[in-house]
């Protein structure tokens, strides 16, 4: 109950049904606040305990300077949890670990149990192993569940083993378009209150509900976890960027090229740990599917959220989607009575504003390795004969032309060139040379969500075929949606034979290439491009793009729209100029252009308006939890503790609990560290905790060959975030990781200062040596250090290898608040300073001085940092909040919410 000190608690009368609210209103200040911060404000008055918020909390936020630091301490209790697999087997392993902890200190198993709703989808475990067939999508479900029939029985008996945790099982769908099309409430109603649906996610792309109205935002698997045993997410109230939009989309452009528009323009901005809104005119004339295409890249530019109030196109959208209009009228009927619904002519009070006019934007694509670097598509294959340059050899010749007349258009001279000569296992044979497209994919939530986007793609496809054209033989083209609404909606638009003659047939429901599961290239492009050293390029429709992730054989990735992903697979090369080359002939032998086969906005609008309906929605979401018969027929144990199999190399029972104490030990400073990697700029996630494939020569190969695992069987590393030993090994063994400690190695590789002389070694064999010798361990970043998914891995591989604390340039904020929620010191060098400015080569000797201030209740601003070579300077401590400081004197979130379960 909440303590109501503002008398806000009242009735909301809609329908038959009354509901208890508690009235925005109440609070001095509260019309003013952006939306953003009035779904904060509802939460505090909402959940007003007296100890942990508080009316000064609630007063706080109503009084918000919008131009001050953030600097306020607020408690976020989140309505619910969503997760996808990757994320959330780890997730379900550590609870069901919890419960095992609790019951060997003495206290109640049962405590450990989700206290809000807890929602986890399978999406990230299909991979595309088979295309290009219509059996494709029968074939890759096999192999999905025949890899993890471990991890799916161990999700079954959670759903059955946990209190408000439900799964939708594999094949249905990708996490953050299930979200939007059913899961999400927008108004959530529980107990007889009825409050802003709000929600934490074990991936950063949770933002992507952002375009319904819905606060929520990604979050590392260990806070999600704290957050479904009912502990609050601490943060500072933050700064909120106002993002009006004006005018609307002219014809040809994308919601893609809106997005990566917005993206590079927020990413040069600086938005890191702010929230974004975006108001205005332009955004009643943004679609819902636009909206939710934008709120998905949040993480791309780097904010906490990027959200878009409730008005009528939100309750559109809910209506389509089959939510009962019941829940449609309590959505308008609190929108409006809480000043949540949209005023386009409204400027609330915002710290930062930026502006765009829609029809500015222009057709764009990204790459070839960052969301953010955007490329004006007329500019692409120029700025691809440029950057080409930094993926191939220094000696290679260069002014050959690409391909042959007969085979593609000529490319201008000048651009680095290798040309080989593939046989395809019918004899027939082709020219590949750098820039060849091997991947071309419609993969991803981003994209898959919008079916504006979706259908230009199919017309694309329908417009070639009659024009006789198709993919080139050395692309492999993949469709994965988001839903099954989408293939339906191609069924009913007669759209779906097109698609597969072009290659793009059906090959699963879920993540697939954007999270790395693109499945190996057709063997003989993958001999030809790794015996002759090809820079060969993806182009997918995903939200990710970094280096390593996509596929170990393709060096550079382009992000693109769903239509030109088709372009592309066509054309076949990024050397050729799509807006002024054809991308081939037709059956007289006259050239196609892009032009020819691009749909109108009117076409693209008169399908969707013909061939998707709020049936089919009901239809696929009917009954979501059950799935089909395989999944039914999995066998699991029973019992509220889980029953662990020695044997298993999926699912073991993790170290972090083994010889913990009721009561925390004094926090140490850190001496005679050794550096374990020291690394550059836009250091990811995807370059610490690799999703994709794992290689046999590794550490992590090399484990599962001694467990009897064949090579063919070895899955993926996102996969087997269930196994501590394998995702140990795992950390910091991205292929394209540079490590500046081994300089002329890439990939998993540092040096071993245990040994003399310091021989290069996997970094995980290093590590094991140091952890025998007592030794701390240290990396040294640069800027932007752990951008990307919001990977609890990343920080529990760190901490694992032995590694005691992070010093870096800039942390991306998910990354720096897993480190601390798995004991690991996050500091940053002072301003203007890096590692290589202060002289550190990563051979020295590290001390940490003034940690132990921790210990008397308060967090010091620096710590004292020394090396053996003399170096001296005061890193700043990135513990930003109370909460944090109690989670790292604990060694950990999940220690810190142990302890104060036992103590209830």
């Amino acid at each position: 109950m909440s303590a109501n000190s503002f008398d806000a608690r009242s009735t909301l009368r809609v329908g038959d049904e009354s509901y208890e609210i508690f009235k925005l209103d109440k609070v001095e200040g509260s019309a003013r606040l952006p939306y953003s911060l009035k779904v904060l404000l509802e939460n505090l008055l909402r959940t007003e305990d007296g100890a942990n918020i508080t009316a000064d909390h609630i007063r706080a936020l109503g009084s918000w300077d919008s131009q001050a630091q953030p600097s306020q301490e607020i408690q976020f209790t989140p309505a619910r949890v969503i997760m996808q697999d990757f994320t959330g087997v780890p997730c379900v392993v550590d609870l069901a670990t919890m419960r095992e902890a609790v019951k060997e200190l003495g206290g109640d198993p049962a405590k450990i149990n989700p206290l809000a709703p807890a929602e986890l989808v399978i999406d990230h475990s299909v991979i595309a192993d088979k295309f290009g067939t219509a059996d494709a999508f029968g074939q890759n479900v096999e192999l999905e569940y025949g890899r993890n029939k471990e991890r799916y029985q161990f999700l079954r008996w959670g759903q059955t083993a946990f209190d408000e945790f439900k799964v939708v099982p594999p094949g249905t769908g990708i996490v953050h378009q299930v979200n939007i099309e059913h899961l999400a409430r927008t108004v959530m109603v529980r107990n007889g209150q009825a409050y802003p649906d709000t929600l934490v996610g074990t991936d950063s792309h949770t933002t992507m509900v952002n375009g319904l109205g819905v606060l929520g935002w990604g979050v590392g698997g260990i806070e999600a976890e704290a957050a479904m045993l009912g502990q609050p997410v601490s943060m500072l109230i933050p700064r909120v960027v106002g993002f009006k939009l004006t005018g609307e989309l002219k014809p040809g452009t994308t919601a893609t090229d809106l997005v990566l528009t917005i993206t590079e323009m927020l990413r040069k901005h600086g938005v890191v740990g702010k929230f974004v809104e975006f108001y205005g005119e332009g955004v009643a004339a943004t679609s819902l599917a636009n909206r939710a295409t934008i709120g998905n890249m949040s993480p791309e530019f780097g904010s906490t959220a990027a959200i878009f109030p409730i008005d009528d196109e939100t309750l559109k959208y809910l209506r389509l989607t089959g939510r009962d209009e019941q829940q449609v009228a309590l959505v308008e009927a609190y929108a409006k009575e809480q000043g949540l619904w949209l005023d386009p002519a409204a400027e609330p009070d915002f710290s930062e504003k930026l502006e765009l006019d829609l029809a500015t934007v222009v057709p764009s694509i990204a790459g070839p390795k960052r969301p953010q670097d955007r490329i004006v598509l007329a500019n692409a294959a120029q700025q691809f004969a440029v950057d080409v340059r930094n993926y191939v050899s220094d000696d290679e010749e260069a002014g050959k032309e690409s391909f042959p007349a007969s085979d593609a258009p000529a490319t201008t001279n000048g651009v680095p060139s290798n040309p080989t000569t593939v046989t395809a296992p019918d004899g027939s044979t082709y020219e590949i040379d750098h820039g060849a497209v091997t991947v071309a994919a419609i993969t991803s939530c981003t994209n898959t969500s919008n079916p504006y986007v979706m259908v230009a793609a199919a017309l694309v496809a329908k417009k070639a075929v009659e024009k006789g054209l198709t993919r080139k033989p050395w692309v492999k083209t993949t469709l994965a949606p988001g839903s099954k609404v989408v293939t339906d909606y191609f069924d009913k638009a007669g759209l779906t034979p097109y698609l597969d003659k072009v290659g793009f047939n059906l090959v699963g429901y879920g993540c697939t290439t954007c999270i790395g599961n693109s499945g190996p290239l057709p063997e003989e492009v993958s001999k030809a491009v790794n015996d002759h050293d090809l820079a060969v390029t993806s182009v997918l429709s995903g939200n990710r793009n970094f280096e390593g992730r996509i596929n170990p054989d393709v060096k550079m990735n382009y992000l693109a729209s769903p239509p030109l992903v088709v372009a592309y697979a066509i054309a076949g090369s990024m050397k050729v100029d799509i807006t002024t080359e054809a991308l081939g002939t037709d059956q007289d032998g006259n050239p196609v252009f892009l032009k020819d086969i691009w749909p109108s906005e009117a076409e693209v609008n008169d399908v969707v308006a013909n061939s998707i309906g709020e049936d089919m929605f009901n239809k696929s979401y009917s009954d979501v939890f059950a799935g089909d018969a395989q999944w039914q027929a999995l066998s699991i144990p029973t019992g509220n503790t889980f029953e662990w199999d020695a044997e298993s190399t999926y699912v073991r029972k993790p170290p972090y609990f083994e010889g913990m104490a009721h009561e925390p030990s004094p926090v140490q400073d850190i001496t005679g560290a050794r550096v374990l990697a020291k690394l550059g700029d836009s250091v990811t996630t995807d370059h610490i905790s690799p999703a994709g494939a794992i290689k046999a020569d590794t550490p992590a190969g090399k484990y599962l060959t001694e467990h009897g695992v064949e090579r063919r069987d070895f899955n993926s590393y996102g996969s087997r975030r269930g196994n501590h030993e394998v995702m140990i090994r795992g950390t910091f063994a991205n292929i394209r990781l540079r490590n500046q400690l081994a300089p002329g190695t890439e990939g998993g590789f540092t040096r071993d200062f245990t040994q003399a002389d310091g021989p290069v070694s996997f970094i995980y064999d290093a590590s094991r040596n140091y952890i025998d010798q007592g030794t701390p361990l240290v990396i040294l970043g640069g800027k932007e250090y752990g951008s990307g998914s919001s990977r609890d891995w990343a920080a529990k591989g760190t901490a694992l290898l032995g590694v005691k604390a992070v010093i870096t340039e800039s942390y991306e904020r998910i990354h720096r608040s897993n480190l601390i929620g798995m004991g690991v010191l996050p500091l940053q060098f002072p301003e203007g300073q890096n590692a290589d400015s202060l002289g550190l080569t990563g051979e020295e000797t590290f001390s940490f001085t003034g940690v132990t201030e921790l210990n008397n209740g308060t967090t010091p601003r620096t710590v004292k940092v020394t090396t053996d070579t003399g170096v001296e300077f005061d890193a700043v401590v990135r513990i930003d909040t109370p909460g944090e400081a109690d989670y790292y004197r604990n060694g950990g979130i999940m220690q810190y919410v142990l302890r104060s379960l036992i103590r209830k």
